[in-house]
Order: C-alpha cells, then structure tokens, then sequence
C-alpha cells in the first residue's frame, strides 16, 4: 500500500498535511503517534471511510481514490479490519461473529463457512469457542474473535486500529504476537494504529 502527499481537513482545519508512506508486504506496519495527530483520520482515509482532500492511496498500484463505490468493492473485499472495541455483535454467539463477513461477501456453503470460522478461531488459539456469546468473553478473547473475523474472508491487507486497548500487558504480548504469526503466515499487509 502506497500512501502519496495525502492531505484532509475537516471545517478549515488541517488533520493530515502532505502525508507519503509505503506499507510493506507481507509485514507489521506501525503508525504512532499522540492523540489528535490523525492516525484515526489516516486509516479511515486508507479504507475509505474518508475522502481525501488531495493525494493518492494505492493498492498494489490500483488508486483507490480514483475509484468510485463499486470499483472499490474488490479492494474492500481484500480488507480485514479489528476495530479498537472489537465490534462483536452482542445478539451473535462467536462462530456466528466471524461468519458475519463470509455471510456478506461469498457465496460459500453453510458447511464452507463452519469450517472457515473453526480453521480461523484455531489460528487465534480459541478452538471449541464457537457457541460462546460475547458477554461470556474476556477482553483478549474478544479481540481474538474480532482478529478471527478479520482474517476469515483472506485478505491481504489487515488494519488494526489500535489491538492492545483496554488489555494487561500480559494479553497485549499475546495480541501483539498473534498478528506478527498470522501477518508472518499468510504474508499480510498489517497496519497496526496505536498510540504513545
């Protein structure tokens, strides 16, 4: 992903100026900062929920700014993204969470999607989880469900808006260590957004 001289301002005032970066394939990109330098706006802008004022986004050489709703569906499609509160639905046990998006996006079987959900809750150490709701979760369970979701449609880009909020240093590790594996195994592009 290529970002080039992006800039966007929001009633006169200028949250990204000039902003370039390259997000490398197949590794863990970190974006940091403090709180209001535009990390949120950058990221959105980087998935399409904002539009740019100026500048470029490329994916693999495909300019998403350029596109319209439609054309940007097969790029979206490549997209998982872990949202900072995870984003569980509270009225899906967890096997239904992650089957969410392949529900949205494929036209895969029952039986495709099941096995998908078990093959991707295993990759986030959570096997048997499946008929959990998501008030029986502990935070880092929740954020290994939202990982889980993330990664069941295979996309070759995972955005990660800030993964360790809210854990203990000791389930941060293992967030932390969980994304480099999965970015490691499936040669993703991770960006990871977090705060200092």
């Amino acid at each position: 992903i290529e970002v080039k001289n992006i800039s966007k301002s929001f009633g006169g005032r200028l949250v990204l100026n000039d902003i370039s970066m390259n997000f490398l394939e197949g590794q863990t990109n970190l974006v940091i900062g403090g709180s209001g330098n535009g990390k949120t706006v950058l990221m959105k802008s980087m998935i399409g929920l904002v539009e740019v004022d100026k500048g470029q986004i490329l994916y693999d050489g495909r300019d998403f700014t350029k596109m319209n709703f439609k054309e940007r569906k097969p790029v979206r499609q490549d997209i998982g993204m872990v949202f900072q509160g995870g984003a569980l639905f509270d009225s899906l046990d967890v096997e239904e969470n992650v089957i969410f998006p392949m529900s949205m996006f494929t036209s895969w079987s029952d039986e495709e999607k099941v096995e998908r959900a078990n093959f991707c809750l295993q990759k986030v150490n959570l096997p048997n989880a499946n008929q959990l709701r998501v008030s029986e979760l502990s935070g880092g369970m929740r954020k290994r469900v939202a990982i889980a979701r993330a990664i069941a449609l295979k996309p070759k880009y995972l955005f990660c808006d800030e993964p360790n909020s809210g854990l203990d240093p000791k389930t941060s590790h293992v967030i932390d260590e969980l994304l480099k594996d999965i970015t490691d195994e499936f040669q993703i592009t991770t960006i990871i957004k977090n705060h200092i």
